[in-house]
């Protein structure tokens, strides 16, 4: 690490703590109370308590700490992290059955995250604002406007950017997790004999005393990690040093300490179930508490918001979600973007959940289904990435894939148990966008196809058309192309139709490469096919949004000299009609046709002037 770097470790770990652990640094508002609220039959009793404190130490320690931290975090694509990521790199060493298996599963985990995301923010911002039940319990009737209020405020200044307000979240949410200690840490030494729990024996004795119940009531214990996926999500904007020390320094300490600072609360006075969190508060903290949580509660909110931006900006650019406008928010921070149509449709789900189940206990039921689906789905893909491309050894690999499965299987199996009281939510949501994502992908490919399986050879064409040139008409001509080798169905429309060609025509294909980013030397490729004929090759990483402009000034440096303003752009446009299928297909093909419909046109997407743009449009059948 070199010295710039040193210096900066505060700051970015600073940073990391203000954003990757919002989430799950707000668990402790619901947790253990969900845990022995009584759902489960357990009453708030000395060994349910010392087991619950327990698994959820050993949850962190586990899950968290060793298999995020430690294993997955090492999975890395040039330093970017996430269920694609993981995905895409799961994928390059093995046969294309196999990569189209581990493709299914990444769809999967992606969608689970859709899913996941709606209940996020209503579930922390509620069970914030659940604090005025304990400060003025007149008010619980506001619990649901005030929710609404708070987090529609949120998802309006997203437009904005969130680069201001984002410098106070670091502040705010350290400021958090040591009211978390220090709350948590006051109990303690009132009731030291909590401590016990730490023995991992306590959780053993705790499934061997409830038996059935104690496995059902995994599905709250999982309350306790959920967020865990944002720390490998978020490792490309921090780095994973910084959110390892954050985790291990402060975080860790800070949510063992409130957790069993609220279990002692618990075993000295049994009725602060209601709400052990707040009650762990004196009453003249309780006001300042309530605000400080409702802040981390928005911080959490806000980080799964930019985490559906990211993911979804990634789905578009390899090709699973069509092109929709993607605003970046600012100059300095290429992942600081806002989807509008992300932003609302996510905007009113969230107001219909919270005014559906109107409590976060209610959204608890709901909670932990895609959080441990995903979780499955890591411990697949992160173990074939070691065996793949790390070359680990087998039986070494298959051990600590047993290890994982043997912790995530049972918490995903026992969250199924809330199938019917809320977890079909983010099941159905997550079906739907795996539906969507999976449609966009096959049909786009299926149109391609049809559109070029007939089609001659580019070469032989440029070839002919220098042999026996048609009309040439001064200026240069850019026909997009989707595949590098294809003739652009605009170029030969425009031959068949007008029979005219400009002096200088160049073929412009903009290629998404499975990396983060690629480097300004690597940019474009040019090549000359003919005196009057270029191919150029625009490569962009997923994270970075093509930009027309751009790759006309890389050609320039390069010595193909291109203006936009003196440029005609040919585009084809294809009108779609469904062909003979079968009913499920059927079915497929109109969701298409409505996502192709609604999708971003080019000249929008790629930054195109309007008045240079010359669309030639084509019937295809599908």
């Amino acid at each position: 690490m070199s010295t710039d770097n040193k210096q900066s470790l505060p700051a970015i770990t600073l940073a990391a703590i203000g954003v990757v652990y919002g989430d799950i640094g707000t668990s402790p508002l619901y947790t253990l109370r969900e845990c022995l609220s009584g759902q489960f039959g357990f009453g708030v009793e000395r060994d349910a308590v010392f087991g619950f404190l327990s698994l959820i130490f050993w949850l962190l320690i586990f899950v968290v700490s060793i298999k995020y931290l430690t294993f997955v975090m090492r999975a890395d694509n040039a330093g970017e992290g996430g269920i694609l990521t993981l995905m895409s790199l799961a994928g390059r060493n093995t046969s294309a059955r196999t990569t189209s298996m581990l493709v299914i599963m990444g769809l999967i985990g992606g969608s689970f995250f859709y899913g996941e995301v709606v209940i996020t923010p209503a579930i922390s911002v509620m069970s914030a604002i659940e604090g005025l039940e304990i400060v003025a319990p007149q008010l619980d009737t506001w619990i649901v406007p005030l929710s609404i209020i708070v987090l529609t405020l949120l998802f309006m200044i997203q437009k904005n950017g969130t680069a201001m307000v984002g410098k106070l979240f670091a502040p705010i949410m350290l400021t958090w997790f040591l009211i978390l200690a220090v709350l948590g840490l006051r109990s303690i030494i009132a009731n030291p004999e909590v401590l016990h729990a730490l023995n991992p024996m306590w959780a053993v004795h705790f499934f061997l005393e409830y038996k059935t119940v104690s496995f059902i009531a995994l599905g709250a214990v999982v309350l306790s990690i959920t967020g865990v996926e944002a720390l490998y999500a978020d490792m490309g904007h921090f780095g994973k040093f910084p959110i390892r020390l954050a985790w291990f320094t402060v975080v860790l300490p800070s949510l063992t300490l409130n957790y069993f600072g609220q279990g002692a609360l618990l075993l000295k006075n049994p009725e602060a179930i209601k709400n052990p969190f707040f009650l762990l508060a004196p009453d003249w903290a309780l006001i300042p508490l309530l605000i400080i949580a409702a802040l981390a509660t928005v911080i959490a909110s806000q980080a799964v918001i930019s985490g559906v931006f990211s993911l979804t900006r990634q789905a578009v650019r390899l090709g699973y979600l069509s092109p929709m406008r993607i605003i970046h928010t600012s100059e300095m921070e290429s992942g600081q973007i806002y989807i509008p149509f992300v932003n609302w449709m996510l905007y009113v789900a969230v107001v219909i959940v919270i005014v559906s189940f109107e409590h976060s206990s209610n959204l608890a039921a709901a909670y932990g289904i895609a959080v441990t689906g995903t979780m499955v789905l890591t411990s697949i893909l992160s173990t074939t990435v070691a065996r793949q491309n790390w070359h680990w050894n087998k039986y070494f690999v298959a051990l600590i894939l047993i290890a994982f499965l043997c912790v995530d299987i049972p918490l995903f199996t026992a969250n199924l148990d809330k199938l019917l009281s809320g977890g079909w939510l983010p099941l159905s949501l997550g079906t739907v966008m795996f539906i969507v994502m999976t449609t966009w992908k096959s049909e786009r490919f299926r149109l391609l196809r049809r559109m070029h399986e007939h089609g001659n050879s580019l070469e032989a064409m440029i070839a002919s058309l220098e042999k026996s040139p048609p009309v040439r008409v001064p200026g240069t001509a850019v026909y997009m192309s989707r595949a590098i080798n294809v003739i652009p169905f605009a170029l030969m429309h425009n031959l068949k139709h007008n029979k005219v060609l400009h002096e200088r025509v160049i073929l412009l294909t903009l290629r998404t490469e499975d990396a983060p980013y690629v480097h300004n030397v690597r940019r474009v490729q040019i090549e000359q096919l003919s005196p009057t004929f270029w191919r150029v090759v625009a490569s962009y990483g997923w994270r970075e949004t093509p930009n027309v402009e751009e790759v006309f000034h890389r050609c320039g440096l390069e010595g193909l000299s291109c203006r936009m303003m003196e440029t005609s752009f040919f585009m084809s446009h294809e009108s779609l009609i469904l062909g003979k299928r079968p009913w499920y297909l059927r079915l497929r093909g109109k969701l298409y046709l409505l996502l192709q419909r609604n999708a971003l046109r080019a000249p929008d997407q790629f930054e195109i002037p309007p008045n240079r743009v010359i669309e030639l449009g084509t019937q295809v059948e599908i």
